[in-house]
This record gives structure tokens, C-alpha cells and sequence, in this order.
């Protein structure tokens, strides 16, 4: 393709150059399935690499596809299932169990590729994409499991979902869809026609090829069968970033590490996550991973709103909080810290923009994040969220009681009217009958 040739050598020139003026120290370039397909795809690697003084690595379809793979388990560490990455050349199709790699395929069913195949004729796709499928057994063992769909084309079947159904969390990372649901959006949208197309949430560059991309997400369903699908805004170009970090970096939470970084970068000088989670975790004796790891997340970003306008404060650390830009978070684990952290700013849950979003929860999860963020603005209020105050006092639950433990020394620097009333609320969310001030061991 003579016009995709000069339109791709014009963006590496731009982008070349802007990493230059960035600075960037190391520059990596890979080209995937449309260029190692295509018959002068080397003589086009070479140009490149001529003109631009850079190298151009060329993955195999299985790296390819272990890439992808690599990518989305940055944030899902224990994916089990089935990853398909949907390019414009191929297909990219790789087993998880547990995180581990398994059987793999490259299949020549891109979106941009497919169409050419057939000339542009839908109905001869389908027989194409059934054939290419069949040849791969070990799909049947994806039956009852999680298909993880990353690539432009398969996003954009999430955004129409969204927008057709209000769905009131606008993120496509993480957002998941039931197998019958997902089927009924791909046949629909295979079957209907340019114009149609054209008054929906798609892209002007995805309309000719959409169909393609929901027929052969139609097909692979069918082969597959999994329970439900996940959409993944990290694949490949993550994976080799990914790759290229440091053992110790690589092993880190994604969410708590970039959490960390958010609070000491727009924090003041307050309270830190680690001594707030220590400080009300006799709160929640026995919970589970999941609970603990949101709880801690939690802490960091509670002073996410310190300098909004008071007014606004509930409403925009909800929102914020809502659409952090970091891997390793579930739809329902953003709506679960959003409530936190806006009940940490006295917000009500049950405001216009709040509770579509909080009622995607259950009652344990509403109960555990109330009652999180009630200890949030407690120990706020307790420490004036300065740093190494909250350790010199304890929170004691008994079978009737809550127990907020002062130090002898200084008491009055811990103690007040606002001190007393928040933590009468928060012992009443909990089922405490009453609340009260006590001793620590502090002289």
C-alpha cells in the first residue's frame, strides 16, 4: 500500500523527532504482523532503519502474541483464560492459566486484512474466520473462563455498549461484558450498513472495518466460549515496556505503586497511607485480599482533594479517584475506592453523580467502603493530616464498644468536638452501640 507507506514513514519522522527533543534515552520500535506479513515488509524495515539511524525489531507471531500477554497481566497478574489481540494484520491468540503461558496462535484475521481478503464481502468473512479458528483445538479449553479482548477495534465494541446502555463508568480498561451480550452487540453490528454506522459512538477510521472486527470477535466467542469477556487497554506495546524494566520494578502492584507516587507528588505534608492503613486495621479483622489491597489504596488517596474548593471537594476526589489511569483496576474496584474516598470528604453517595456509579456494588462492598472512608475522615480530623501523629492514638473495637485511645500527653492536641462526632458516626456504621475515648500506652 503506496499511500500507507508514506503515511507511516511520515509519523515514525514525527515521532523520531519529538523523542529527540524529549530526550528519551532509549527508543525501541517494533513492527507487528502488518509489516512482517507484507511482501516488502523487510525492504520497508530497512528504509526505516537507513533513513532514521534506528533499529526495527520484527517479533514473531508467538512473541507477538507472549507480548500482548505480558502487557495485560501488568495488571492482572493471575489472568486465566484466553487473551485476544485483535491488529490490523492478525489476530494474536494466547492461553493463561493463572498467569503462566500457554498454547498460542497468529491468525491472519486483522481487522484492516480481513476486509482485503474477501473484498470488503462480509458474508465470505465468516467462513474464512470459522476455518482459521477450527484449526486450533485447545480453544475449547477457554469454555466457562475469561476472554480478554485488547486491541482498537474490540475497544470500540465496548464504548458502543457503554453508551447504549448508560453504563455510568466510562473507562474501557477493565470493563466486562457476558458472553450473550457481547454476541448480540458483534451480530448486530456485523449486519449493519455505513450510513448506520455513521450516527453511533464509532470512529471515522473504524467504520469500514468494525464489522469485520465484531464478526470475527462473533466467531471467536463461538469457539471459545467463555463466561465473560474483559476489555484490556494494555497489550502489546505495554508488554515490551514492560519487559525492558528491572526485575524489582516489574514485580511491583501497578496500582499501589502508582498510587504511591501520585500522593508524594501531589500530597502536602500529611498523613502517610501506610500509617493510616496501620492505624484502622483492628477494624478489619479477617478481610480479604482484595478488601486490604483497595483499603490501602484507599489511604493514599485520601488527601487527593486537599486543595480543591471545599465546595467541590467531595465531588471532585470522587470523580478523580474514579478515573485513575492506572492498570491493575476492576470496574468495581474504581467505584469501591471512589465511594471511600468520598465519604472521607463527607460526600453523599446518593447524589445524582455518585450512585449509578456506587450502586454497581453489593452491600458488602458498600458497607466495607463507607465504613473505610468514615475511618478516613476520622483520622484526618484526629491528626489534622499531619504526618507521625495518628501512631500516638489507637482505634479498639470491643463486642459493644469502639475505642478511640488517646495519649496522656497532649490529649488535647487529639481530642475535640469534630473528633467526638465523627467518631460516634463511624462507630454507629459499623454496628457499635457506642463510642468512647480511652488510654493508649503512651505516657
Amino acid at each position: 500500500n503506496k499511500k500507507g507507506v508514506v503515511r507511516a514513514r511520515a509519523a515514525l519522522a514525527r515521532f523520531i523527532r519529538l523523542a529527540k527533543v524529549m530526550g528519551v534515552e532509549r527508543l525501541e520500535l517494533i513492527a507487528t504482523a502488518a509489516v512482517r506479513d507484507a511482501a516488502d515488509g523487510l525492504h520497508f524495515v530497512e528504509e526505516i532503519e537507513n533513513t532514521f539511524k534506528v533499529s526495527v525489531q520484527i517479533p514473531s507471531g508467538a512473541e507477538e502474541a507472549r507480548l500482548s500477554a505480558l502487557g495485560l497481566l501488568i495488571g492482572v497478574p493471575k489472568a486465566d483464560g484466553l487473551l485476544g489481540d485483535l491488529g490490523g494484520g492478525s489476530l494474536d491468540l494466547i492461553s493463561l492459566d493463572k498467569g503462566q503461558f500457554g498454547a498460542n496462535a497468529t491468525l491472519p484475521l486483522g481487522h484492516l486484512r480481513l476486509p482485503d481478503a474477501v473484498g470488503g464481502d462480509i458474508r465470505k468473512a465468516a467462513p474464512l474466520v470459522e476455518e482459521q479458528l477450527a484449526q486450533h483445538d485447545w480453544l475449547k479449553d477457554i469454555r466457562g473462563r475469561t476472554l480478554f479482548a485488547v486491541g482498537g477495534s474490540w475497544r470500540v465494541l465496548a464504548r458502543i455498549f457503554i453508551e447504549q446502555t448508560h453504563y455510568p463508568v466510562h473507562i474501557i480498561d477493565g470493563f466486562t461484558m457476558g458472553y450473550s451480550d457481547l454476541r448480540h452487540l458483534c451480530q448486530v453490528l456485523s449486519g449493519l450498513g455505513k450510513e448506520t454506522m455513521q450516527q453511533m459512538p464509532i470512529p471515522r477510521r473504524r467504520i469500514e472495518t468494525l464489522p469485520f472486527a465484531a464478526l470475527t470477535m462473533d466467531k471467536l466467542l463461538n469457539a471459545a466460549r467463555p463466561e465473560k469477556i474483559v476489555f484490556s487497554g494494555f497489550g502489546m506495546r505495554e508488554g515490551q515496556m514492560i519487559k525492558g524494566l528491572p526485575k524489582e520494578i516489574r514485580s511491583q502492584d501497578p496500582l499501589i505503586a502508582g498510587c504511591e507516587t501520585l500522593a508524594e507528588r501531589s500530597g502536602r505534608f500529611t498523613v502517610s497511607g501506610a500509617e493510616m492503613r496501620d492505624w484502622m486495621s483492628p477494624l478489619f479483622p479477617g478481610e480479604s485480599p482484595r478488601h486490604a489491597r483497595l483499603r490501602y489504596v484507599a489511604c493514599l488517596l485520601s488527601d487527593i482533594g486537599w486543595t480543591e474548593h471545599p465546595d467541590y471537594r467531595a465531588e471532585h476526589a470522587f470523580f478523580r479517584v474514579l478515573r485513575l489511569p492506572y492498570a491493575g483496576l476492576a470496574h468495581l474496584d474504581r467505584a469501591f475506592l471512589a465511594m471511600a474516598v468520598l465519604v472521607r470528604y463527607n460526600g453523599n453517595p446518593e447524589l445524582s453523580y455518585a450512585a449509578p456509579v456506587l450502586h454497581l456494588l453489593d452491600d458488602d462492598d458498600r458497607r466495607i467502603a463507607n465504613a473505610v472512608g468514615l475511618a478516613l475522615r476520622l483520622g484526618h480530623t484526629v491528626s489534622g493530616s499531619a504526618p507521625d501523629l495518628i501512631g500516638r492514638t489507637t482505634l479498639k473495637p470491643t463486642r459493644e464498644k469502639l475505642f478511640l485511645g488517646l495519649p496522656v500527653k497532649d490529649r488535647d492536641v487529639f481530642t475535640g468536638d469534630a473528633v467526638e462526632r465523627r467518631l460516634k458516626t463511624l462507630a454507629t456504621a459499623m454496628g457499635f452501640g457506642a463510642s468512647a475515648f480511652g488510654k493508649t500506652s503512651e505516657s
